[in-house]
């Protein structure tokens, strides 16, 4: 965001709604520089989170605002969200994965309240596969979820629908619910 003393009341109150998130203590939340040509405002939160089994996940929540607004946004505020999680090799061969990936979206914005129209965006999943001297394991497989969509309601909602996003990615239950962790022995 550049300019904030002179950023339209809209967006100020957009950004200020995002910044009073409070994540669950497995996700950390950070501002960083937003992309400066996407809309004359934006403002752009990163995230990390981690999961059962340590399995790890990296997000971005962009809040894009052009007071003229843009034809493909249907509106003059437009949240931009990505994801990317590495996944063991099992979740990876589903086939169902993109359409669960989306869901974990679709039900968070749901979940959250949030009110919004103009939703689009993808769900890829890869493997790779190291070979000869290169460092690392043989082979990952990973998530990547964008997404984009034009809030009619207050941001919070969409800030909330993100955390959970992020929370679904990594295998973290619902806040308030524990998982049992199995037992070893008799």
């Amino acid at each position: 965001m550049t300019g904030t003393s002179t950023a339209p009341e809209l967006f100020t109150q957009a950004v200020q709604a995002l910044k009073s998130l409070r994540p669950r203590p497995e996700l950390h939340l950070a501002e960083v520089r937003p992309p400066q040509r996407l809309a004359p405002w934006a403002f752009a939160l990163t995230a990390e989170a981690t999961g059962p089994a340590e399995v790890q996940a990296t997000g971005r929540l962009i809040l894009l605002h052009d007071p003229e607004g843009q034809q493909a946004w249907d509106g003059v505020l437009r949240v931009v969200a990505y994801v990317r999680a590495e996944l063991d090799a099992e979740l990876a061969d589903d086939p169902l994965l993109p359409s669960v990936g989306w869901s974990w979206l679709t039900d968070a914005l749901d979940a959250s309240g949030a009110e919004f129209t103009a939703l689009g965006g993808t769900v890829t999943d890869t493997s790779s596969a190291r070979f000869g001297d290169i460092a690392g394991p043989e082979r990952t497989d990973d998530l990547e979820l964008r997404a984009s969509w034009t809030p009619t309601g207050p941001l919070h909602p969409h800030g909330e629908a993100f955390l959970d996003l992020m929370a679904s990615v990594v295998g973290l239950p619902p806040v308030g619910v524990s998982l049992f962790e199995q037992r070893k022995g008799g």
